[in-house]
Order: C-alpha cells, then structure tokens, then sequence
C-alpha cells in the first residue's frame, strides 16, 4: 500500500490548538507554559495522546506508571510532544458485576479524549481483558494514528513445585476443595502463589488472546504482545512504541488504513490457533464492526474447521505465556499457519504482516507445536445453532471432555445467578452427571453485562463422585482460562424473550458439537404455550450510565456494542469535527 506524504506542521491537528494567532491559541500555549513547557517543547511537533488505564485496582497493570514514562521516552526522542490522559481501568478481578458491563464506556471515554483535545496520534496502554478491544474500539472511531502497547502476561504461579496458571487452576483448586480433596492450607498456598508479578493472566485467557489479535490485526510492534511485563525486553518495546506513533502521525498511518476484512481473518485464524478465548468472538466483532467490516460469528466457525490449535497453552493445553515467548512468541507461532494467513496486510509498523514475521523462529515445538503435529486438528472453537439458540451459541471443544461433545440429557434449571448459588451444592438437587445445567438472565440485558458466569459450578455432591466435567448452558460468557463443556453466548438472551427463558427442569436438550446443533426436544406447541405466559423481567438499572447502556447495548452475536457507535469514526476537521472555541 502507498502511504500519503508526510504531513507538514501545519498539517498537524494540534497545529488548529497551538499554531494559529487567535486568542484561544494564547490561551492554549499560555497554560501550556502553566505546566512548566516551553513553547519549542511542542511547536510544530506531533502531540501524542497516551491513553493510560493505570489504577491502583488494577494488578494487571501495576507496571504502568513506569511504563508510561518509558512510551513518553520514546515520544520525546522521536521528537513529539507526549500528554498522558488517564481513562477508566477496567480490572478484571474486582469490578463487578463485569467488566463488559463498561468496555463501552471505556471506548466511548477513549474516543472523546482523542476528538475533544490536541492530540495527533495515540498510544493506548491496556491488557487486562476488556482495556484492549475498549480501547481499539475508541481509536478506530476516531481513527487518528494509534499503536497499541500491551500490558504482557506476569510470571508462572508457583504451588509446591508445579507451575499455577491465572484463572484455569484456581478452578481447578477450587473444586478439589469444595470435594474435600485439598486442605484450606493447600488452598492458602495456592493463593499466595498464583499472581506474583506484574502484568495480566499468563494463561491464553482473553487478556493474551486480544493482545495477540491486536498485533495480527497491525496495532503493536511486532511481538510485542508475548513479552512477560516484568522482562526489561518489556519496557524496550515501551519506548519503541513511543518512537514509532510520532512517525506513524508523520505519515498519517491510521486504523483505517491497517484494517480490513483480510487482516480481520488473519486475527481470527491466530486467536483459533492460539486456542484462544471465547470472548474473542464478541470483542472482534465489536472491533470490526467500528471499522465498518462485515464480520460474524459463522465466519469464527467457518475458519475454525481449517485452522489447528497449534499453541500448547492452558486451558486447552499445558503451558503457560512465559513458555510461549521463550518458545518465539506470537510470531513463531504465525509462521506456521502459513497459507492460512494473508501476509501482505499492512500493519503499524509501516510493513506488512509478512515482513513482521522475518527471522522469526520456533525454539520449541512442544509449546509451539508444527502444522503436522497440532495439539487440536482444527474446530477449536464452535458456533452452535438449533431452537434454543437461533442466533447463535459458542462452544470451545479443545477445552472439554471429547465424551460430552455428543450429549443428550435432562435440564437441571437456575433462574438467575443467585439462584444457582444458593441451591448448587444443595444434596438434595435432583442432578446426575448426565444432567444439562443451565443459567437464565446471565446475558447482556440479564445480569446485567454478560459477566463471566458460563463455567458454572458442578454439584459437590458430583465433585464428591469424581465428575470434573458436565454440559453447562447459559447466555453468558466464560473466562478465556475456563475450561469445560460450557455452551456460552446463548442467543437471543434469555431476558429478552430468547428461548432459554422457556427451558424448565426436566426437558430433555441435545448437543451435538460436531453438527454444530444445540436444541431443547420440546413441542414446538408447549414452546408456544409457554411464551405465550412468558413475561419480561423488570429493567436492571434505573439510572446513570445502566440506562444508557440497556436502551442501546446489543446482543452477543453483533459484538455487544451499543446500537448509536458501531460503524461511525470521528470526522476530519473538513467533515464535520467540532470547532474550536
């Protein structure tokens, strides 16, 4: 692709705050220099917004507050002028009900800071799960020049000599001591040893699953997605970053430019060879929708049944993220996908996808398995459709026991997710290990959010007997470090009216992963009777920012965005950009 010339000074958005002789451009420079700056510290150069989600909440990006000085390095050595603008940190382990519950005002905040001040360009800093397709999904719609920086995994846990992976053991620990297996010491122990550096989940969960498609997609450096956050090869590439956004705003290299419906496949086919999370489907779709690309989740499906799962990682496998950069990283791993990529995209870099991966190497191919030798043959994930999900359902079979893919059984049902916690681990729940569980109002409008509900517990009573795995149902989502026979993304939701709202204790479902079918074997009459009586639940939220979000969000299988923001991108100042007054 042939980029514009670069800009001139003049040419510089900042250039409309700083450069023109009105009164409002006095007053700009004048509490600049309020700030302690000096005019040649910004004058004619590129102003570069950092979008910072540093919060003391937030372990996964505790780093961030030297991080941001080293992307600020970069900036001033290429010769910009850096301006750290802190957004909302959305941290996984603490906000409730969800995260999802605010990725879009995450990306609506981004957006707004790029439109309303100064900036040229953007450096955006996330990693913890739903920061990375937040905060892509605001720079696309702005569409000025943004590289993404990537928080990198922490360090492997540690429990009496065995590696502990974030998220995947501490369920599996916690089912071994609700089945009386493990003491609250041992679990004492694997608490203070699961979470011990910097940086997000160090399992493939969302958080190394969206990073990793924001370098296919072009957003980062290349490799900069494997890097663990405490390596100092970590905050080298901070500084990288901020070199490189001052020559991509000189070269007006923007998201539109990079994005398109091929590289869109190419993030796809490397978050199915990852193994990667399911959450992937609804934050991709968000993404390419905001850049206006047609992208749904049968095309997942579609791509799934040719791509191998080559990445050896937890959940699905046995390694952890530090194994994977020690092993190439990303790019070692694309360099085996081969044919199955289109490698002339064009990426932020200024090179194509191609040329990113030049050099790169595979240092061990038990991580990293060859196309010869995959881990999973391909199907890593599937797109379930039938009568309890018309538009649509997710499974992830590398991560279940390949004895339920073919499943049929009677509805063990919980109304809603407080229901499900008191009555679980009741012994007198009518529940075997060829029961179907399933959860209502857990979706978008339900819970509200979608948290990650979708792993749903099994029985203690079953834990006691040995059952590690059931088929489990709900219009959630899970964790990218869950793992089971979890039918997920179930839609329409059930408290829209979808037909999980209609599922009762007893009725037989049948699943059927490789047909790709998840129906309920009930009467299309009884179905009819039972809608007739069904009723909507009352409205979640009756203020703030929970209005606004269940008046516009949408369902799973569109991306969860809200319904006024998916295909719009801010304007250049000749199509309509606010004035400056």
């Amino acid at each position: 692709m042939t980029q514009s010339p670069r800009k001139k000074p003049e040419e510089l958005r900042s250039h409309r705050w700083y450069g023109v002789k009105d009164m409002r451009a006095f007053g700009h420079r004048s509490r600049t220099a309020q700030m302690g700056f000096h005019r040649g510290d910004y004058a004619g150069k590129p102003v570069i917004a950092i979008i910072n989600t540093w919060s003391d909440i937030n372990p996964c990006h505790t780093h961030f507050k030297q991080r941001v000085e080293e992307v600020k390095r970069g900036i001033w050595q290429a010769g910009g002028f850096p301006v750290e603008m802190p957004a909302i940190s959305l941290s996984e382990p603490f906000q409730k009900p969800t995260t999802m519950l605010y990725r879009n005002l995450l990306a609506m905040e981004c957006e707004e800071l790029l439109r309303s001040y100064p900036a040229d360009g953007c450096v955006l800093m996330g990693g913890c799960d739903k920061t990375t397709p937040a905060l892509m999904m605001g720079a696309i719609s702005m569409d000025l020049p943004a590289i993404f920086m990537p928080a990198g995994p922490m360090l492997r846990g540690d429990y009496k000599g065995e590696f502990l992976g974030s998220g995947s053991d501490t369920w599996k620990y916690w089912a071994e001591l609700r089945a009386g297996n493990i003491t609250e010491q041992d679990w004492q122990d694997v608490e203070d040893g699961i979470a011990r550096s910097p940086g997000h989940c160090m399992t493939m969960g969302t958080a190394s699953t969206m990073t990793s498609a924001a370098e296919v997609l072009g957003f980062t450096l290349p490799g900069a997605a494997s890097i663990p956050a405490p390596d100092s090869r970590h905050a080298q590439m901070a500084t990288l970053t901020g070199k490189r956004i001052v020559d991509m705003v000189w070269e007006d290299l923007k998201p539109s430019d990079i994005l398109s419906a091929r590289s869109f496949d190419n993030a796809v086919t490397a978050v199915l060879a990852l193994g990667g999370s399911t959450n992937a489907i609804v934050h991709l779709i968000a993404l390419a929708r905001r850049a206006g690309i047609a992208l749904d989740i049968h095309r997942f499906d579609e791509l799934a049944r040719q791509t191998p799962v080559l990445a050896n990682l937890r959940p699905s496998g046995k390694f952890l993220m530090e194994d994977f950069f020690y092993a190439g990283g990303l790019r070692a791993l694309l360099t085996q996908l081969g044919d199955l990529l289109d490698l002339s995209q064009l990426t932020c870099s200024g090179r194509t996808l191609g040329a990113n991966l030049e050099g790169a190497t595979v240092f061990n191919d038990d991580v990293i398995r060859p196309r010869g030798n995959p881990l999973v043959a391909h199907s890593g994930l599937a797109v379930l459709v039938g009568n309890l999900a018309p538009a649509g359902a997710i499974i992830k079979p590398a991560a279940m026991e390949p004895g339920l893919r073919k499943h049929r059984g009677p509805a063990v049902v919980f109304k809603d997710y407080n229901d499900m916690a008191a009555r679980i681990d009741d012994d007198a729940l009518e529940v075997t290990k060829d029961s179907v569980i399933v959860l209502q109002s857990a979706g978008p409008q339900g819970a509200p959010g979608m948290p990650e509900w979708g792993q749903l517990p099994i029985p203690r009573k079953l834990l006691k007997e040995g059952v590690r795995d059931m088929v489990r149902i709900s219009d959630a989502r899970m964790s990218g470090t869950s793992y089971g026979a979890c039918v997920l993304h179930v839609t329409p939701e059930s408290h829209v009216g979808g037909p999980l709202a209609l599922v009762r204790d007893g009725d037989l479902i049948e699943l059927d992963v490789d047909a790709r079918r998840i129906d309920m074997l009930v009467g299309d009459e009884e179905l009819a009777r039972r809608r007739a009586a069904w009723q909507q639940p009352a409205a979640r939220f009756t203020r703030g920012y929970g209005v606004l979000y269940l008046k516009h969000i949408q369902q799973a299988d569109t991306g969860c965005d809200f319904d006024f923001l998916e295909t719009e991108r801010a304007q250049t100042a000749a199509g309509g950009e606010p004035e400056i007054h």
